[in-house]
């Protein structure tokens, strides 16, 4: 399976009660996460923008940094995650991240589902 960047959905979303609009491009569907996972995409987050905090049940989600710098809040923990950084809410956890510098954030989100 293969899918040209031309053909993965893009929008433009408030998420969880984030401030502002947060750019997102689908990298594949539920289908394409062959039952695993729910979501996979890379997201642009602008600066003053957020994705608002909130808890994940039966799932885990990751955000792999690709460029810029955020504040990512763990469970009601801030830390700063850089490119390169990961980070990783599990079962009944909670986290948001926002953008507070000049610069957008860009990162892949990856949500795994429970077997």
């Amino acid at each position: 399976m293969y899918t040209t960047s031309e053909n993965c959905p893009r929008k433009d979303v408030r998420v969880w009660e984030g401030k502002g609009l947060i750019h997102v491009k689908d990298l594949t569907d539920q289908k394409g996460l062959y039952g695993h996972g729910r979501l996979f995409t890379h997201t642009v987050v602008d600066p003053g923008c957020s994705i608002g905090y909130h808890t994940h049940d039966h799932e885990t989600e990751f955000y792999y940094i690709i460029k810029g710098e955020a504040v990512f809040n763990d469970n009601g923990k801030e830390v700063i995650l850089r490119a390169g950084d990961i980070g990783a809410t599990g079962y009944r956890e909670g986290h948001g991240l926002e953008n507070r510098t000049n610069e957008p954030v860009e990162m892949i989100a990856l949500i795994v589902t429970e077997a």
